[in-house]
């Protein structure tokens, strides 16, 4: 059974999708404020957390920061409508995914599924001898999807769940174009719609990680108007 986190200040929603996910048998703990949460999680953290931004005394964009110093664990942000700085801003710093409020809460269900699906797939616990779980190696790159690694140049690089699958979608095959249709398919559930600038926020994100290894590094190309690629260096 997995366990959810629900960070958020309002009491309703805490409440409701709690029920909502117990009823689809979660492991559900909610905490009202992010200092809460993140006392808790110092002592165990949970399969992943649901975080709302803007709460009291310590808000989701600090907790988010303080969890990707000690965790790569999947992190969904909840969101306000107009809040679109705030969205770009969360996927930048490590967040797999948002949800907007007001939100269905069988799309949150079906994103919590499909992060948790791919999380599994890239501990082992889903193993088979397959393009998606076999060691990588593109020119400097080196992924290890079943112990969810990555190297560039001999140096380590830390990816959340989206991106290191993004970046093995593109670096499966040098040289070919990936949609962001495409992209879209490989990052999320089937049942989840995310619009082109979800996938650019992080192809920004993973370029700006990858190039903490290499300041140099531009193996990700943009095509305008068509997707992105992988060029072998």
């Amino acid at each position: 059974m997995s366990k959810i986190a629900l960070v958020d200040d309002d009491r309703n929603i805490l409440t409701s999708v709690a029920i909502t996910l117990e009823a689809e048998g979660f492991d559900v703990e909610t905490y009202s404020d992010g200092q809460a949460a993140l006392d808790a999680f110092n002592k165990k953290l949970p399969d992943m957390a649901v975080l709302d931004i803007k709460m009291p005394r310590m808000d989701g964009m600090d907790l988010l920061q303080r969890l990707r110093q000690k965790t790569q664990m999947p992190v969904i942000f909840l969101t306000s409508k107009d809040d679109e700085i705030d969205e770009v801003l969360g996927l930048r710093m490590g967040a797999d995914d948002y949800v907007k409020k007001p939100f269905s809460q069988r799309l949150l269900v079906e994103r919590i599924r499909a992060l948790l699906r791919r999380q599994d797939a890239i501990d082992g616990d889903i193993v088979g001898d397959t393009e998606e779980t076999k060691v990588m190696e593109r020119g400097q790159l080196r992924m290890d999807p079943l112990r969810h690694s990555v190297t560039w140049k001999g140096n380590d690089v830390s990816l959340t769940v989206t991106e290191f699958l993004l970046l093995q979608a593109l670096a499966q095959r040098p040289g070919f174009v990936k949609s962001r249709d495409q992209l879209m398919d490989v990052a999320y559930d089937d049942q989840v719609y995310v619009d082109d600038r979800t996938i650019d926020s992080h192809i920004k994100r993973l370029r700006k990680k990858m190039r903490t290894a290499d300041t140099e590094f531009s193996a990700i190309e943009t095509l305008y108007g068509i997707g992105y690629r992988y060029n072998e260096e």
